[in-house]
């Protein structure tokens, strides 16, 4: 009778996925931000596949970590498998997950500009559940189960994915109505004390420069690290808000700001669609885009 041998076992996934991360980044806290883990896990992961391995795969030192040679030439394929599975769950989820849509988007993008388009979007895309995630900067779309993405535009297309312009924007200064001179004349400027979002540092030099005000010092004024937070603070009084179109429309529509100051500087970044390339031929997503592309068209 034949005697099949055990064939040879492959180190555990959690230990592959926690090496990869950590060698592309070279660093475990940064690997742990990106897997939602402690950098204490990814360590000991780390650890485990090199047990298995019986050899270190990283050079430990003060300033940090390093790859080592054998483990920086195997990189590459690991890093192209976990892009494959990713993508091949992605096309499974979208065979199966038929009535569910997961958006990521920037957050002043998902609270100000998508958030308040939920209800119309849920009547031109009845039975579908919407889901919406904040996030700073766009997903891996190659791995995360995003259906689209929703942020101002840049130089560079994130990996596995195809942009769509959805709308363009503007740089506009807005202030509260309480900040409003006699007859409702627009207050000085260069006694306001100018709110800043602490991302977009250069939105005030831009409007300035375009203004021609060279009298105001686009650099003082406080920040906030949410755009939101920023808009509060218009709408109490606090200052001036250096707004883009989109996120302050709402606002303005219902008297809670103002735009004394003329029409809007035109902004380079536009909001964008980001379209993974596994969802390019499911019909739920582009219907989605559709709806998204009608809504924008309305509020221009």
């Amino acid at each position: 009778m034949a005697v099949q041998a055990p064939s040879p076992r492959l180190p555990p996934f959690l230990a592959l996925r926690a090496f990869e991360a950590a060698a592309r980044h070279e660093s475990f806290a940064r690997a742990a931000e990106e897997l939602c883990v402690t950098p204490a896990a990814v360590a000991a992961q780390v650890k485990a596949l090199e047990q298995w391995l019986g050899q270190p795969l990283f050079d430990r030192h003060s300033q940090g970590l390093s790859l080592r040679p054998q483990a920086a030439a195997a990189l590459p394929a690991l890093v192209d498998a976990m892009d494959q599975l990713g993508q091949a769950v992605q096309t499974l989820r979208g065979h199966v997950a038929v009535d569910h849509l997961h958006i990521a988007a920037l957050p002043a993008l998902a609270q100000l500009w998508l958030a308040p388009l939920l209800p119309a979007l849920r009547q031109a895309l009845p039975g579908v559940q919407l889901s919406l995630s904040a996030l700073e900067q766009p997903p891996n779309f190659q791995r995360e189960a995003y259906d689209l993405g929703l942020f101002y535009g840049s130089a560079q297309t994130p990996k596995g994915c195809q942009r769509l312009v959805l709308s363009e924007d503007a740089l506009l200064a807005v202030c509260s109505p309480a900040l409003l001179g006699p007859q409702g004349l627009a207050p000085d400027l260069t006694r306001q004390t100018l709110l800043h979002d602490s991302v977009w540092t250069q939105d005030w030099s831009r409007w300035l420069q375009a203004a021609g005000r060279r009298d105001i010092d686009a650099k003082v004024g406080p920040r906030f690290s949410l755009f939101s937070m920023a808009l509060q603070a218009a709408q109490a009084g606090q200052g001036v808000l250096m707004g883009r179109q989109s996120l302050v429309a709402a606002a303005l529509a219902e008297g809670s700001l103002v735009a004394p100051w003329g029409r809007g500087v035109p902004l380079a970044e536009t909001i964008d669609l980001l379209l993974p390339s596994a969802q390019a031929g499911q019909d739920l997503t582009l219907k989605l885009i559709r709806a998204l592309q009608d809504l924008a068209a309305v509020r221009r």
